[in-house]
């Protein structure tokens, strides 16, 4: 399944305890600026030689700055067995004005 979650979505499927790995695609220098907590860190460019790293059974949220980099992705994953991707729509960007003032907007 490839889909689209929004920031307040994941965030109450968070607070309710779901098991969901939160995949952060940004590089390291944007990841310093503004980071969402128990995110597991892979550049968008490193995914195709660290996809091993990843459970293709387990529910994933593929977060960028805007949700771009991190939509594409998520359809790689799909492509490569992953049963459950989402696609944070709107990014870290969409989770400091929806859910978190207090991450960093960039």
């Amino acid at each position: 399944m490839l889909g689209q979650i929004t920031a307040p979505q994941l965030q109450q499927r968070l607070a309710r305890g779901d098991a969901i790995i939160l995949l952060d695609v940004r590089e390291l220098e944007e990841v310093a600026v503004a980071r969402l907590p128990n995110v597991v860190h892979i550049p968008m460019g490193d995914i195709p030689g660290r996809i091993h790293e990843l459970d293709p059974d387990a529910e994933t949220v593929v977060i960028c700055h805007h949700g771009i980099r991190s939509a594409n992705v998520a359809q790689f994953l799909a492509h490569h067995d992953f049963t459950c991707v989402l696609n944070l729509s709107g990014g870290v960007d969409a989770w400091s004005l929806l859910v978190d003032p207090t991450v960093p907007r960039y």
